[in-house]
């Protein structure tokens, strides 16, 4: 059984920084990409960053210049790195992992971390 494991959430003041990371365990082939969504209350779920497996990287507008993706590919875990953060920041942020266990491809979610920016 594949798990995703999310770590690192918490209060922060706006403008500071804070890290989360992911590790995915259980038994599989490979990780395609990986990456992170968050939901704020009363909005959708919304991509946040990701990673393939290549390193290439994809970011939400919002987010640009202030948060960076990382990708630890032996240790099977994903890191976001937040700075400059801003209330509406403020959601509950969800690790995603597309897994190859041939034959199939499954998309996973990690259970998410609230990360809440506040004064």
């Amino acid at each position: 059984q594949v798990q995703l494991v999310e770590s690192g959430g918490g209060l922060v003041q706006p403008g500071g920084s804070l890290g989360l990371s992911c590790v995915a365990s259980g038994r599989f082939f490979s990780i395609n990409e990986m990456g992170w969504y968050r939901q704020a209350p009363g909005k959708e779920r919304e991509l946040v960053a990701r990673i393939i497996s290549g390193g290439s990287t994809t970011y939400a507008d919002s987010v640009k210049g202030r948060f960076t993706i990382s990708r630890d590919n032996g240790q099977n875990a994903v890191y976001l790195q937040m700075n400059s953060l801003k209330p509406e920041d403020t959601a509950v942020y969800y690790c995603n992992a597309v897994i190859r266990s041939p034959p199939y491809t499954m998309n996973y979610w990690g259970k998410g971390t609230l990360v809440t920016v506040s004064s």
